[in-house]
C-alpha cells in the first residue's frame, strides 16, 4: 500500500500549475505569503465536483449537509417558469471519501 498522500499531491500540482505561480525564485517570506493566500483560496473558495461542488473547508468541518439544505431551499423557491424542470437537486455528496481505503474487514471492526 502506498504511503503517498494524494490530497497533498493534488494540492501541490494545483499550486505549481496555477497561472499565478511565480516563475522566478523568491524569499521565504514571499513563499509564505503566496502559500497562505493560495491555500486559503484552495480550501475555502475552489469548489470540487467530487464533494458535491463544496469547498473542502465545510466538508472537513461538517457543515456541508447544512449548506446543501440551504441550497435545496433556494432551488425550491426558484422561478419555475424559468426552468425546464421543477425537480432540482443540489449535487450529491459522496457517502465516503478515502485516501487509503481500509480493507472490508477493518471497516467491519470499526463500525
Amino acid at each position: 500500500m502506498s504511503n503517498d498522500n494524494p490530497v497533498s499531491k493534488s494540492a501541490f500540482k494545483t499550486l505549481t500549475y496555477a497561472p499565478v505561480f511565480p516563475e522566478s525564485s523568491w524569499s521565504p517570506a514571499d513563499a509564505r505569503a503566496f502559500s497562505e493566500a493560495f491555500f486559503t483560496y484552495y480550501n475555502h473558495e475552489q469548489r470540487r465536483s467530487r464533494i458535491g461542488l463544496h469547498t473542502p473547508a465545510p466538508v472537513h468541518h461538517g457543515n456541508a449537509t447544512e449548506i446543501r439544505a440551504q441550497c435545496q431551499t433556494t432551488l425550491n423557491t426558484a422561478h419555475p417558469e424559468r426552468l425546464a424542470t421543477t425537480d432540482l437537486l443540489p449535487p450529491r455528496m459522496p457517502e465516503a471519501a478515502w485516501i487509503n481505503r481500509p480493507s472490508p474487514e477493518a471497516l467491519i471492526q470499526t463500525t
